[in-house]
């Protein structure tokens, strides 16, 4: 099981950290990622760790976002910074055991309920 945490409303320019806790023995054999889904749009890949720590961005968040594992906290956190409305969206934090790409939603096994984040003035 994944619990995701963290969003809130924050201001544009702001920086918020989003926190997703997973239970079971096997976390660090696992990809980890998050996605987020906007109203009215597609699900959206955003970041992914694999289970040997390589970090993959997407194109909309890199340079602003970044990601980190903790093992022994079985925890993984998405640390977002320069914040601005178009980050506005539902994420969900994702884990699987696979190989190749890390940005493919289909590919992960279990899922959290998702943490709203909210940027607005």
């Amino acid at each position: 099981q994944l619990a995701d945490s963290g969003g809130k409303l924050v201001q544009p320019g702001e920086s918020l950290i989003l926190s997703c806790v997973a239970s079971g023995r096997t976390f660090r054999s696992y990809n980890m990622a998050w996605f987020r889904q906007a109203t009215g749009k597609e699900r959206e890949f955003v970041a992914a760790i694999t289970w040997d720590h390589q970090v993959n961005l997407s194109e909309a968040v890199k340079g602003r976002f970044t990601l980190s594992r903790d093992d022994a906290r079985t925890a993984v956190y998405l640390h977002m910074a320069s914040l601005n409305p178009d980050d506005t969206a539902v994420y969900s934090c994702a884990a699987g055991r696979f190989s190749g790409t890390t940005a493919l939603a289909r590919k992960y096994e279990y899922w959290g309920q998702g943490t709203q984040v909210t940027v607005s003035s």
